[in-house]
């Protein structure tokens, strides 16, 4: 396939190990079939009723994406609350952690038996959505959003792309959430975008850096169809880094 002149590079490499914790920045990662190495192996429950964190619609896990969360040998997980030291998950030890920090007991629990550590003997939880492989985002989705909203933080992080790719600005657009079905190449990696990313009431919420703030939301309802960033499948499964070149095939 022939390929055009690169759209821009990638800036921010992404995996999230256990879903609405923080996410892991990695310089250089395998993508997969299924999507990044690591992403979304595990989950964290309310164990009195085995609900899994919820934080776009309930209150009680806004300050579950404070926690950070690592793997080592990119397998084992790490979990750490703030202020906190580095806790090997799922354990005891980080569960109590954990449920300190929330004022709840609360479990994290991988997905599959595949994702728990050889030792591990409890129970496992469901993931409450079926992931798209991968999540891209341009800096120009997030320079529109804060052209559009100038006092408000357009971080990345609050919308958990595994792929950020620095473009230029284009006024008035959120140009990936145009290019649906079109075809991409970053380095060897060939994705087809499926369709756009719909945003819930996760963006809104406070992080380390930047405050809680609705208006994020709202003017992507208003403006975008309440999208930003898109999904890919991926077609040709490849490793990327941080500066690979993005372009349409």
């Amino acid at each position: 396939m022939r390929e055009d002149a690169a759209l821009g590079s990638v800036s921010q490499l992404w995996r999230y190990p256990a879903s609405s914790l923080a996410g892991e920045r990695r310089d250089a990662i395998m993508v997969g079939p299924a999507g990044m190495a690591g992403d979304r192996m595990f989950g964290l429950v309310d164990t009195s009723d085995n609900e899994i964190a919820r934080p776009d619609r309930d209150a009680k896990w806004h300050k579950v994406p404070r926690i950070r969360t690592r793997l080592a040998n990119d397998r084992d997980l790490e979990v750490a609350v703030p202020d906190g030291d580095w806790l090997a998950a799922p354990g005891t030890e980080c569960d109590g952690a954990v449920s300190a920090y929330l004022g709840f007991a609360a479990s994290i629990r991988p997905f599959s038996r595949e994702n728990a550590p050889p030792a591990y003997a409890g129970p496992v939880t469901q993931a409450r959505y079926t992931k798209a492989p991968i999540h891209l985002l341009t800096t120009a989705s997030l320079a529109r959003l804060k052209a559009l909203h100038p006092d408000g933080a357009a971080d990345a992080r609050r919308f958990r792309p595994n792929i950020v790719v620095d473009m230029a600005a284009m006024e008035g657009s959120f140009p990936e959430t145009e290019w649906i079905g079109r075809k991409l190449a970053i380095g060897d990696l060939l994705l087809t975008i499926s369709e756009p990313c719909r945003r819930c009431g996760f963006t809104i919420i406070a992080q380390d850096g930047f405050d809680n703030d609705p208006a994020i939301l709202r003017n992507l309802v208003r403006h975008n169809a309440h999208n930003l960033g898109v999904y890919c499948t991926v077609d040709r499964p490849a490793g990327i880094k941080v500066g690979d070149a993005m372009r349409f095939l």
